[in-house]
């Protein structure tokens, strides 16, 4: 079982920039996908960024396609999300997530395992 916990959030002006940090505890971090997942008041959760266990491949959600990044630190059990360019309707609270198996790609579907959430919100 791996145990997520994020930070990084706060309040910022449309086209600032954030860094969001998961730290992960337990052995399997560096074999895990990883991903950001958000969730607006009113809506669903929904994908944002996904990064595979070898940090070789990466995949994002359209809307923040060319903003964000996401990268891992295997050394540090840390996942982060660097997104720039924010819009208001990024905002939401933000929580990482590990895959449910082990050696994945990070397609949205494989994660099972889910921290508490940072807020996210930017103003106009």
């Amino acid at each position: 079982q791996v145990q997520l916990v994020e930070s990084g959030g706060g309040l910022v002006q449309a086209g600032g920039s954030l860094r969001l940090s998961c730290a992960a505890s337990g052995r399997t971090f560096s074999s895990k996908a990883m991903g950001w997942f958000r969730q607006a008041p009113g809506r669903e959760r929904e994908f944002v960024a996904s990064i595979s266990w070898s940090g070789t491949s990466t995949y994002y959600a359209d809307s923040v396609k060319g903003r964000f990044t996401i990268s891992r630190d295997s050394a540090k059990n840390t996942v982060y999300l660097q997104m720039n360019t924010l819009k208001p309707e990024d905002t939401a609270v933000y929580s990482c997530a590990a895959e449910t198996g082990v050696f994945g790609v990070g397609y949205p579907g494989d994660f099972g395992s889910w921290g508490q959430g940072t807020q996210v919100t930017v103003s106009a």
